[in-house]
């Protein structure tokens, strides 16, 4: 229950207009290879991301995708960053629009994803530095009209986690745009080791002891009614192929 309960996330207005300060923001770009032309594509996305996205506001990290309908496909992943500096990525013109079309774009098929995430500090929990090596990734397809009623389910669940599993690093993101593909919202978990996957999952047991004898049942009541669903992957941070490391500073907005 512990890979399949965490997520959640709340449509970006309702949380804009609780937030003083706008949250950091990423663009990803989820690009499908050329399958005859892998090594050509990454040589050209390393060289690209070293030269013009490896520092500052338009840093990137990339992540190969391991697991899903989606396995194979890379997430180039801008951020976090302010709205402004997408203007360069989103150029069509200039040096860096010519060394993408030229060295990358060729080796890549024509279909692109592209979704701009913002993230949540309050329901994210980033106490220490870590290195980026794996990602459990986790998609939530909120119910219309229910945003509110889901605003309890996540902070239940955040409460939950943070009382009984504090030295666990998530991030909570969600999207900003308006989507038909259930991607609403997404929370993120960083691990080192697969056998994290298989670590047994005491989500329910931890619900009611933090929560009371009997709760969690009226728990997944509330869970069911404000989502319609809920789906998942896993990705490998490749530093190989980013111009940004995989360190991530707790300092840095992550």
């Amino acid at each position: 229950m512990k890979k399949v309960l965490i997520t959640l996330l709340l449509i970006p207005f309702l949380m804009s207009a609780q937030e003083s300060q706008p949250e950091p923001v990423f663009m990803n770009v989820m690009i499908t290879p050329n399958p005859a032309k892998i090594t050509e594509f990454e040589t050209g996305l390393a060289a690209h991301n070293k030269k013009y996205h490896a520092e500052g506001a338009n840093a990137v990290r990339v992540y190969w995708i391991a697991s899903g309908e989606n396995s194979g496909k890379y997430i180039w992943s801008m951020g976090p960053t302010g709205w402004a500096a997408f203007d360069e990525s989103t150029n069509p013109s200039g040096d860096h629009a010519k060394d993408w079309n030229t060295n990358v774009a060729p080796f890549a098929e024509a279909e692109m994803e592209t979704t701009f995430w913002e993230g949540d500090a309050a329901h994210s929990n980033f106490t220490k530095d870590f290195e980026l090596k794996n990602l459990a990734v986790f998609y939530l397809d909120m119910k219309r009209f229910q945003q509110q009623k889901f605003i309890g389910v996540l902070d239940k669940v955040n409460k939950v986690f943070k009382t009984k599993d504090a030295d666990e690093q998530w991030g909570v993101y969600w999207n900003k745009l308006n989507n038909n593909n259930g991607q609403d919202m997404v929370w993120i978990n960083f691990f080192d080791s697969m056998a994290w996957m298989g670590e047994e999952d005491k989500f329910p047991q931890w619900f009611e002891e933090v929560y009371g004898e009997g709760t969690f049942m009226d728990f997944l009541k509330e869970f069911e009614a404000s989502t319609n669903g809920d789906w998942q992957e896993l990705w490998a941070y490749r530093g190989d192929l980013s111009g940004l490391s995989g360190q991530v500073q707790i300092t840095s907005g992550q």
